[in-house]
């Protein structure tokens, strides 16, 4: 693989740091408890004020917890496995590996851009460069001109990508049901703002990831040989991305908020995310080295 002196490098300190930014979030709780907040547009929000997440709204910071979870002992792990595979010339690994490092560079730039300053900020700025090192590196690795014919004839790529394109929209749609009411009544600021600048999330989504989707998609039903490269990536990345969205839902359940009817769209992305990353990564075919360059340290 090449560049797998420096991926292996970076990741080894994206475990690291990840490591003490998730069980910093998970194990921290001091603080004097949640109390109300009024924000510089008249809104009274909730604070959770307990540990790391102490400034942030109570609704987020158990949203950040449960991901921390997540990262700890579903990332974390699949981040090393990854690795693990790439070092014994796996194709398969080579996808393992830029989807994870995907998923670390979006969510640790969701805590550098959403997050409220906290002891860790510099932890999260260095997750999100080492990540985004990581991924672009483990892209450029591929030689993408042979990737079709590294996956079996009969990998069922027009229906993952039929999947992609159809979730994204879907995804649209939730996020402009939030956004698009309050601007035709007049009230501009959606609910969700709380104390926040701005909608990161949802920002993020409509702008970047969610035509990430789409055009991913788009290629898989097209068999281009483009799609076979930022697909599966796309899919490993959205499973775990995914899992970590369930486990939020189920945090704010556990809350007391209304999680209908994301409670039953999420859950059932994530699995059928995870069945098409299973399945895409299955049919890879190709013998270490024929999907990618030579190796260079």
């Amino acid at each position: 693989m090449k560049f797998q002196k420096n991926i292996s490098i970076l990741v080894f300190c994206i475990i690291i740091v990840s490591l003490i930014a998730t069980t910093s979030g998970i194990l921290s709780n001091h603080g004097p408890g949640a109390y109300e907040y009024q924000s510089v547009r008249g809104e009274t929000v909730t604070i959770y004020g307990r540990g790391l997440y102490q400034h942030m709204s109570s609704e987020v910071a158990v949203q950040g917890i449960a991901q921390d979870y997540v990262t700890l002992f579903i990332g974390i792990p699949l981040l090393i496995a990854a690795l693990f595979l790439v070092r014994k010339g796996s194709v398969k690994g080579k996808f393992l590996l830029t989807g994870v490092l995907g998923y670390f560079l979006v969510t640790y730039l969701f805590y550098l851009v959403m997050a409220m300053y906290n002891p860790l900020f510099l932890a999260y700025a260095f997750l999100m460069g080492a990540s985004f090192f990581g991924f672009t590196l483990a892209m450029f690795s591929f030689e993408v001109d042979s990737l079709p014919e590294s996956f079996k004839e009969n990998t069922p790529v027009k229906s993952a990508g039929v999947f992609l394109v159809a979730q994204s929209f879907l995804i649209a749609f939730l996020w402009l049901s939030i956004v698009v009411p309050p601007l035709i009544n007049g009230e501009i600021y959606p609910q969700q703002v709380e104390h926040y600048t701005t909608l990161i999330v949802q920002g993020m989504d409509l702008g970047l990831l969610l035509p990430a989707a789409i055009i991913s998609g788009i290629l898989l039903i097209k068999k281009q040989t483009y799609g076979y490269l930022l697909g599966p990536v796309y899919f490993v990345f959205l499973s775990i991305l995914m899992t970590a969205l369930t486990a939020k839902v189920i945090a704010m359940g556990i809350s007391g908020y209304n999680i209908i009817p994301v409670i039953f769209i999420i859950p059932t992305f994530a699995l059928i995310s995870i069945f098409f990353s299973v399945l895409l990564i299955k049919n890879v075919i190709g013998k270490p080295g024929s999907a990618e360059k030579p190796l260079v340290i």
